[in-house]
């Protein structure tokens, strides 16, 4: 990396921890850049941000559940509560994707309703481009940036099937919200998504009985610590139309987080961040032989979560071996 562009990204990461906006729009707009000049340019900005992130006080926040949930009308229930405790809120909405154009259909996620005039909010919408998981691989990337400049960061997916989990393998606290007397919420507890959670919501509690049904059968059904362990996953109710709860989920949001605080964990998840969205991507270019090639999978993600190095040079270094490794017939 020369001078100048070094001292380019550290001015510019200079400009997103003190929440420019034009500098942080900037910022994922690079991200979003493939050319090889834009690439350099981020690969030393995440350089820049990462070596302050193990400092960072920023939370990830992950919403899923299936569509028609609420969850759009949760999160900017929830956006209002954290405005009103001094927060600053960053959203990246994963919307489906256009067939024709690959962009996201839902644009700018105007149902959120957030005020345009409030600089404390920022949302970014991002297709999925057909990926499975229910994320976009400019998911964990755009989230080094925003964890900067932001005290939550909150990422919205399009949406939840028995494949779509890949939020909880990217996010500090993953939150579940049900579709009341859906059947949904109950059979994904039965395929095991539900095993992957922090917190369950059964919204639209203002829909009476049928909410409480639900709110009983995922309580009785559900296992209460959490696979992380020293965690039990509350099961809330809120209603996003009335306000009701919605503090009380944000409680317990920030309980959650400061337990991993107070157990030292964040460092060390969010490196198991990066190593599971680097194998991802990795997998998805040379598929699992080119996993192989590279130790196999458990071998690869212990690898990748002793670097320390930043995202893109991880994922360049990665590549090179790969594409200079010999053949398997020695050609």
């Amino acid at each position: 990396m020369n001078l100048p562009e070094a001292n380019a990204a550290a001015e510019l990461a200079a400009a997103i921890a003190s929440g420019d906006r034009a500098a942080i729009a900037g910022a994922l707009n690079l991200l979003d850049d493939r050319r090889p000049d834009a690439r350099a340019k981020a690969t030393a900005l995440l350089a820049h941000l990462q070596r302050a992130q193990d400092h960072a006080t920023g939370q990830l926040i992950g919403i899923t559940g299936p569509p028609g949930a609420g969850k759009s009308t949760l999160s900017a229930a929830l956006i209002r509560v954290w405005r009103q405790r001094g927060l600053r809120v960053a959203v990246l909405a994963v919307d489906p994707s256009s067939p024709i154009s690959g962009g996201a259909l839902l644009g700018d996620r105007v149902r959120m309703q957030t005020s345009a005039d409030d600089d404390g909010v920022f949302v970014r919408s991002l297709s999925n481009r057909g990926q499975f998981g229910g994320l976009s691989a400019e998911v964990w990337p755009m989230s080094i940036v925003l964890l900067a400049g932001f005290d939550i960061v909150l990422i919205e997916t399009v949406g939840v099937g028995q494949r779509e989990v890949d939020i909880a393998r990217l996010c500090d606290t993953t939150c579940y919200v049900a579709q009341p007397g859906s059947g949904d919420s109950v059979q994904f507890l039965k395929a095991g998504i539900l095993e992957v959670p922090h917190i369950l919501v059964v919204n639209k509690d203002d829909m009476g009985a049928v909410a409480r049904r639900t709110l009983a059968e995922l309580g009785a059904a559900l296992t209460r610590t959490h696979p992380d362990g020293h965690w039990q996953v509350p099961v809330l109710a809120t209603s996003a139309a009335s306000g009701t709860g919605v503090e009380a989920l944000a409680d317990v949001m920030q309980q959650h987080y400061e337990l991993l605080r107070s157990q030292q964990q964040l460092a060390a998840r969010r490196r198991r961040y990066q190593s599971y969205w680097l194998h991802k991507r990795l997998q998805d270019e040379f598929g699992s032989f080119g996993i192989e090639r590279l130790g196999g999978e458990k071998a690869l993600l212990a690898e990748l979560e002793a670097q320390d190095m930043n995202l893109f040079e991880q994922y360049a270094a990665l590549r090179q071996r790969l594409c200079s490794a010999p053949s398997a017939t020695g050609k």
